[in-house]
C-alpha cells in the first residue's frame, strides 16, 4: 500500500474521541493541519475534543453500537462534504469481565461497542471514501490484549478485541484492490479512562455506572496516549499493517508465546488420505 501523508484540511473522522486515546489521535492530527470530526457516545466530551483541534473541526455524538444511528450521522456529515481521508475507528469499552459468569447485557455492551462499531462505523464511511477517488487510510484501534493469549480477568475484554483486530485484518483484504492501507493500532495499558467505560453505557446494555475511582490507578500509572505518536506515524507512512505499542515488558514474549501454542497444535494431513 502508498504511504499515507495527512494533508491541510483534509477531514480525519474518529470514533470514541472524547477522551483517551481517541482525544490524543484527534489533537494529533489536528496538529498536521487536519480537520477534524471528533465522534463519542458523549456529545459534550466530542464537542471538547472539536475545541481543542481548531475552528474548522466539528464534534458529534454517536453511539457506535448503534446501526442506525452510525448510518445516520455518517450520512449527514457526508452531505456536509465531511468525507474522511482518515478514518480512526477507535471507540472501545473495557469491563473486567469474564465470558462464562458475566451478564448478557455486559456481553451484548463489549460485543455492541468492539465487534459490531467498528464494522458499522467502516460500513457507514468507507463506500464515500471510495467513491471520493483520493487517497485515504482506515484505521483500527485494536490491543495488546489481540495479539496475547486471553488470559487473566478481563477474558471477555479481551476476546471482543481479538475480533476487533480480526475486523481490522478484514477490512485490509477488502480495501487492498482500492489502494486503501489499512493500520491496525494493539496499544498496551496507558492512562485513559478506559477503566470506567460504563460511566456511559446506554440503557439497554444495563445503564450507566460508576467504577470506584481506586480501580482506576493502575490506569493513571501508565503513560499516556502520546507514547503512541511515533509509532502511528511509521505505520502510516509504511502504508498500515501491524502497529504494536506495548507498554507492559511481557508483551512480546507473551505473543511470541501464542504463537508457538499454535505452531505446536498445528496437524499436518494429506487431503483425502483414508484413516
Amino acid at each position: 500500500m502508498k504511504q499515507f501523508e495527512p494533508q491541510p484540511d483534509d477531514w480525519a473522522v474518529v470514533t470514541g474521541a472524547g477522551r483517551g486515546i481517541g482525544r490524543f489521535l484527534a489533537q494529533h492530527f489536528a496538529g498536521k493541519g487536519m480537520r477534524i470530526c471528533a465522534l463519542d457516545i458523549d456529545a459534550y466530551e466530542a464537542e471538547q475534543t472539536a475545541s481543542l483541534c481548531g475552528e474548522d473541526s466539528r464534534g458529534s455524538g454517536c453511539d457506535v453500537s448503534d446501526r442506525e444511528e452510525v448510518a445516520s450521522v455518517a450520512e449527514k456529515l457526508i452531505a456536509q462534504g465531511i468525507v474522511p481521508r482518515l478514518l480512526w475507528i477507535n471507540a472501545g469499552v473495557g469491563s473486567a469481565a469474564t465470558v462464562i459468569d458475566t451478564k448478557d447485557s455486559t456481553i451484548d455492551w463489549l460485543m455492541g461497542v468492539n465487534v459490531y462499531g467498528p464494522m458499522f462505523t467502516a460500513r457507514a464511511f468507507v463506500p464515500a471514501m471510495k467513491a471520493a477517488g483520493k487517497p485515504c487510510h482506515v484505521a483500527i484501534t485494536a490491543s495488546s490484549a489481540s495479539v496475547t493469549p486471553v488470559a487473566g480477568p478481563f477474558t471477555l475484554y479481551a476476546t471482543t478485541k481479538q475480533m476487533t483486530a480480526a475486523i481490522g485484518e478484514a477490512l485490509t483484504a477488502e480495501l487492498a484492490e482500492d489502494g486503501i492501507g489499512v493500520t491496525i493500532l494493539c496499544p498496551g495499558i496507558l492512562d485513559t479512562d478506559i477503566w470506567n467505560a460504563a460511566q456511559a453505557r446506554p440503557e439497554r446494555f444495563g445503564g450507566a455506572r460508576q467504577t470506584p475511582d481506586k480501580v482506576g490507578d493502575h490506569w493513571r500509572a501508565q503513560p499516556g496516549p502520546d507514547v503512541l505518536a511515533k509509532g502511528i506515524d511509521e505505520a502510516l507512512a509504511a502504508g498500515g499493517g501491524w502497529c504494536i505499542i506495548p507498554t507492559e515488558a511481557d508483551t512480546e514474549p507473551k505473543m511470541l508465546a501464542r504463537h508457538e501454542a499454535q505452531r505446536i497444535g498445528f496437524h499436518r494431513y494429506a487431503v483425502g488420505e483414508s484413516e
